[in-house]
């Protein structure tokens, strides 16, 4: 390999471990946070995330793949302030026990799996965060149906009921995609990266006014609407232990600011940072 060739696979290695660099809330060494004289009482011990790439930091450190130590859920980096980091303010024991199994690409058909998964760590607290890849298919006609979407996340739920009783479930609503479509439209460089087939039942042939691309976009946003709804039935029959999160990701209004300059799909870490801000409170440790 020429010598400029391994310069610049240097350069780029030492970027990526720079965006992906991780540390607690403690001093600029590292170091973790000084313990609390004590846990606040009902805060987990362990904790666990499901669902698809946006919980996994995808796209956050430079190159379009997972970068855990980001996720608006269980990240442990410094640019982000993670439910994690935040739950490890009030109770230590959380140190290191974090488990994200959320995984790019994944559909509703993959939380059941993830779920068993949460169980096996013993999590006390799991957030879940699903629905975007079973709407952005290759066409409206391929999109998981209501009904299947709502049957694999009661499935997942159940696991989570029956192996973890007195766990807490986050259930977070899908984020506005459509709003991506209306922000970054008129953006060459988003018009650009959308060209190479992402999220084509929503961003294929961004620019066109055409009656059937405005009714393909218009059948997108009600499926996420329809996807929401049954999110929020399927938390309230879980039970008391679960919490939704009111809605709150999906009336976030973001910019182009808070998307990955990559694909202009995923959330950057400013977006992973206001993911984690608005979902905060719903999952009842704020207070």
């Amino acid at each position: 390999m020429p010598r400029r060739w391994i310069a610049a696979v240097a350069s780029l290695s030492a970027l990526v471990a720079l965006a992906c660099e991780g540390g607690g809330t403690g001093g600029g060494d590292g170091t973790p946070p000084p313990p609390r004289e004590s846990p606040r009482p009902g805060t987990p011990a362990a904790m666990a995330a499901i669902g698809d790439s946006i919980t996994t930091g995808f796209g956050t450190c430079l190159v379009l793949s997972s970068c855990h130590r980001n996720s608006w859920s269980t990240g442990e980096g410094r640019r982000v302030e993670s439910h994690y980091r935040r739950l490890r303010e009030l109770n230590p024991a959380i140190q290191g026990r974090a488990y994200n199994h959320a995984s790019a690409g994944a559909r509703a058909s993959a939380l059941p799996d993830q779920a068993t998964r949460a169980v096996r760590d013993k999590a006390d607290y799991v957030t879940v965060l699903i629905g975007a890849n079973d709407a952005c298919r290759g066409s409206v006609e391929a999109m998981t149906s209501v009904g299947t979407f709502r049957e694999q996340v009661d499935r997942a739920l159940r696991t989570l009921r029956e192996g973890r009783p007195k766990a807490r479930v986050l259930v977070v609503s899908i984020p506005d995609l459509h709003r991506l479509w209306e922000i970054g439209h008129r953006d060459e460089r988003a018009v650009r990266a959308w060209g190479r087939g992402i999220c084509p039942a929503l961003l294929a042939a961004p620019t066109s006014t055409a009656p059937a691309d405005r009714a393909r976009r218009a059948a997108f946003r009600d499926r996420v609407d329809a996807y929401n709804e049954q999110l929020v039935a399927a938390c309230r029959a879980y039970g008391s232990r679960c919490r939704h999160d009111g809605g709150a990701a999906h009336r976030v209004r973001f910019t182009l600011d808070e998307v990955n300059s990559l694909d202009y799909f995923h959330p950057n870490n400013a977006g992973q940072q206001r993911l984690a801000e608005v979902t905060w409170s719903a999952a009842g440790y704020a207070d």
